[in-house]
C-alpha cells in the first residue's frame, strides 16, 4: 500500500490555533537497503490561554517509493511514499531520528 506525499516549502511559518510552526529539514534516511522520508519542525504555543511553550518534532511518511515523480495542480513536487507500520521497525526508525535530530517526538504519519 502506498500513499503520496506533497513537499511543501520549508522555513515557511504556518499560523495555528494555539501558535505557530514551522518544517525546517526534510531527510531522505538510509535504512536497511531502503529510504525513510523525515520531516523536522518546530513549534510554538505562544497564542493559548493556558501559557506558552514550544516543541522540535519528525514527521515520518514512510518508505521513499518514488520521489518527487509528480507534481500537484499547485505545483508542489509529490512522492510516493510507503507507510511504516510495523512496531518494530517503527522503533528502529525513531530511534535513528532521535540521535540525527534534537526532537521531542517521531510521528509516522
Amino acid at each position: 500500500m502506498f500513499q503520496e506525499y506533497t513537499h511543501h516549502a520549508l522555513h515557511q511559518e504556518i499560523t495555528a490555533a494555539a501558535g505557530h510552526f514551522v518544517l525546517v529539514k526534510e531527510v531522505r534516511l538510509p535504512f536497511q537497503g531502503r529510504e525513510v522520508l523525515y520531516l523536522v519542525g518546530h513549534a510554538a504555543f505562544d497564542t493559548t490561554c493556558c501559557g506558552a511553550g514550544g516543541c522540535a518534532y519528525a514527521l515520518v511518511p514512510g518508505f521513499i517509493l518514488a520521489w518527487k515523480g509528480q507534481t500537484n495542480r499547485d505545483g508542489l513536487a509529490v512522492s510516493r511514499v510507503e507507510p511504516i507500520h510495523a512496531r518494530g521497525i517503527q522503533k528502529q526508525v525513531k530511534e535513528t531520528v532521535e540521535r540525527r535530530d534534537l526532537v521531542h517526538q517521531v510521528i509516522f504519519l
